[in-house]
């Protein structure tokens, strides 16, 4: 992968910074949601006419010029005021290109969303962010790794951006809770994807930041993820890959990132692991190796000026697993059990405490699980505390 070049500060000229009244929120509202209206031409719209208002008045002539015989459409009053009144009922807002607070690295990220809803801490979206992706059938080490990696950045002053996936995704969020995350939906705010993760959904929207271009209510589509993928990068300095499969949403997201002038990290994995593939052929070509918090932190150091607070100390503990979690299912079918642990394990070895926190299984239904499974000649420990898939 080349490597990525700054983005383009120049052009275009700069939309005005200003606090929008209702009346102008729903002029914008209206204008993108208007037929033919893009990203760009909203933009252009905005500075050539003044506003949104001027700008809605001022369609109807400029699309006759343009050689339309048929009048334009302008989305209807009525639609928008129910669209942000539907908002306002969630807990969001609409968030502009044109008002302070909108992510001030997403507006040079080629073609920024013309508007976000955001809710929650929306004072996140102003400070430095890295994104965290992978593989959404995770193995336990990179669910791990993932944690680590969002912990120490986290201590050192990073909001860490994602996409709410299984897997990596949710691993990132979960353990940047407290220091700062971002969750960038496909769906509407409202909308809880995938429906395991009600809880972190919600506890994302009280103590970081929900964020989504579409509309409350919206339920996405499979081509709405690749899209949002590229609000998470645009959002971040930089974009972490951890596990991910030769074609995945994550590999998109790593080349939405170089296009946009971000750094693209990856963290090397066993190559007889196939969700290790992604990651290590974007070091092949030229993602930058990383194995801790800090070697993200020495690379992103340049491009914020100075170091952030707590870099020498960027390596966080993960906190034990208890031996008995109440929450854990104790009373899964074996055959259900077992195939939770072989889809969490890989050929790399990882602990028994990790491996009870990606398949959420009680401790002493693991150890029961694991028995069978090496007595099956399907798994091997490494020592009392590691196991990992049998090789061949």
């Amino acid at each position: 992968m080349p490597k990525p070049s700054p983005p383009a500060y120049g052009a275009p000229a700069p939309l005005p910074i200003a606090e929008l009244g209702h009346a102008e929120r729903l002029a914008c509202l209206r204008l993108i949601r208007t037929e033919n209206v893009g990203p760009v031409t909203f933009r252009e719209l905005i500075n050539h006419c003044g506003g949104a208002e001027k700008a809605l008045a001022a369609l109807p002539d400029l699309t006759r010029r343009g050689g339309r015989r048929q009048p334009v459409q302008i989305y209807p009053r009525e639609k928008a005021e129910a669209e942000l009144e539907a908002a306002k009922r969630i807990g969001a807002r609409p968030l502009f290109t044109i008002e302070p607070g909108y992510p001030a690295v997403l507006v040079h990220a080629g073609v920024p969303p013309p508007m976000l809803y955001v809710k929650g801490r929306t004072e996140l979206l102003a400070q430095p962010a890295v994104a965290i992706v992978g593989a959404r059938n995770a193995s336990a080490a990179g669910r791990a790794m993932a944690r680590q990696l969002a912990a120490g950045l986290g201590a050192a002053g990073m909001v860490i951006v994602s996409g709410l996936a299984r897997g990596i995704d949710g691993a990132a969020h979960e353990a940047s809770l407290k220091t700062g995350t971002v969750a960038v939906l496909a769906g509407g705010i409202d909308h809880i994807y995938p429906p395991e993760h009600e809880k972190l959904h919600a506890e994302i929207a009280a103590e970081g930041c929900l964020v989504s271009e579409q509309p409350p209510g919206f339920k996405a589509r499979g081509n709405d993820f690749p899209r949002r993928n590229r609000i998470v990068s645009g959002m971040a300095l930089g974009v972490i890959v951890v596990e991910a499969a030769t074609r995945s949403g994550s590999l998109i997201t790593a080349r939405r990132a170089a296009d946009q002038g971000r750094e693209v990290f990856a963290v090397p994995g066993h190559p007889l692991d196939p969700r290790a593939e992604g990651a290590n052929m974007l070091l092949k070509q030229g993602a930058t190796l990383i194995t801790s918090a800090a070697d993200v932190l020495e690379a992103l150091g340049p491009q914020m000026g100075s170091a952030p607070r707590g870099m020498g100390a960027a390596s966080a503990h993960l906190e034990r697993v208890p031996d008995e979690d109440a929450d854990a299912p104790s009373s899964l079918p074996i055959e259900a059990a077992q195939l939770l642990v072989l889809q969490a394990l890989g050929p790399a070895p990882v602990s028994i405490d990790e491996l009870a926190r990606a398949t959420g299984l009680a401790i002493r239904m693991l150890r029961s699980v694991l028995i069978e499974l090496a007595l099956a000649g399907r798994i091997e420990h490494h020592g009392a505390q590691l196991v990992a898939l049998k090789a061949g």
